[in-house]
């Protein structure tokens, strides 16, 4: 059976992005160490690697996330993201959505079926593993249906004070692994009990 995994990025004080899905943190901290952030790209690029298919919400899905990574992909093979720009536009792509029939971006399909049902179908197909990277709501609903089989959270040294998690009950997770990226970020894997 494949698994669903997610990577997201957290702060020190537990929340994916700001009150108002602000994400600006997550470049403020690990960029100018080139070292880290190279094992960081190669980690995303083979965690892409070992999925064939990507999971998003609607939000997601029109806020430029597809758009940034098709740019990368197509005209910026100098990026050090490009690589992993490559997969990401290359994955089947699923958009959950209640209202949207059809949303732009490359290889993406929507479906407004229940969203267990439809995730416990996908994991039951042959294939590769399948990716979650966000957003905020989405993710929450994944969590709250126990849907996701691996967290692997990208720890960055900052608090923000208040903003969106993705945990909205009590979740005991059993923590499996963690790398730390030369004191910036720490990746850290857990497991549901």
């Amino acid at each position: 059976m494949r698994k669903l995994k997610l990577q997201m990025q957290i702060t020190l004080d537990g929340f994916v992005a700001g009150p108002n899905g602000e994400n600006d943190w997550v470049f403020l901290t690990g960029n100018g160490d080139a070292e880290a952030l190279q094992k960081m790209i190669a980690f995303s690029a083979d965690m892409a690697a070992g999925c064939d298919t990507m999971l998003m919400g609607r939000k997601q899905a029109v806020s430029g996330f597809l758009s940034h990574w098709e740019n990368v992909a197509d005209n910026q093979p100098d990026n050090p993201w490009h690589p992993l720009a490559k997969l990401i536009v290359n994955h089947r792509k699923i958009s959950f959505s209640r209202t949207e029939k059809i949303l732009p971006g490359r290889k993406l399909e929507v479906e407004n079926g229940d969203l267990a049902t439809v995730v416990q179908s996908l994991k039951n197909q042959p294939g590769k593993d399948i990716l979650v990277y966000g957003g905020a709501d989405f993710v929450s609903s994944l969590v709250s249906l126990n849907l996701i089989d691996e967290y692997y959270l990208v720890v960055n040294p900052i608090a923000i004070g208040s903003g969106l998690s993705i945990f909205k009950e009590r979740k005991i997770l059993k923590l499996e692994s963690s790398i730390s990226f030369k004191n910036v970020k720490v990746l850290n894997k857990y497991v549901p009990v």
